[in-house]
């Protein structure tokens, strides 16, 4: 038997919140689980990570795999890896009033340059 540590997906539609849990492979992403080890929550700011490090480990030991995003999550429970942060891209409008302020700054700048 495979066992996966493994994210299943609870919440409401466009309002995920998984649950950590330790579940055969061939069980469905959202069936039956063995145990719940943890909680993922993307939505909260900043982001909600809950692994009980101690099963995490014993699971691990006894053979089971977890996946890449459940690696992921463990390493920043652990402190082993920082949080990415979400680089945020400036609007159009936002971009636009940012080149109109900086070409007014370097045209004062010009004209003080003169006097």
């Amino acid at each position: 038997m495979s066992v996966k540590i493994r994210l299943a997906r609870h919440g409401a539609k466009k309002r995920p919140y998984y649950r950590i849990v330790v579940a055969d492979s061939r069980m469905p992403r959202d069936g039956r689980l063995i145990e719940e080890v943890g909680r993922y929550n993307p939505l909260t700011e900043p982001k909600t990570i809950e692994v009980d490090l101690e099963k995490v480990d014993e699971w691990i030991a006894k053979g089971a795999q977890p996946t890449d995003s459940v690696s992921h999550l463990i390493a920043i429970a652990r402190g082993e890896k920082a949080e990415p942060e979400k680089k945020v891209k400036p609007s159009k409008k936002a971009q636009a009033k940012a080149a109109a302020a900086a070409e007014a700054a370097a045209e004062a700048a010009a004209e003080k340059a003169e006097a």
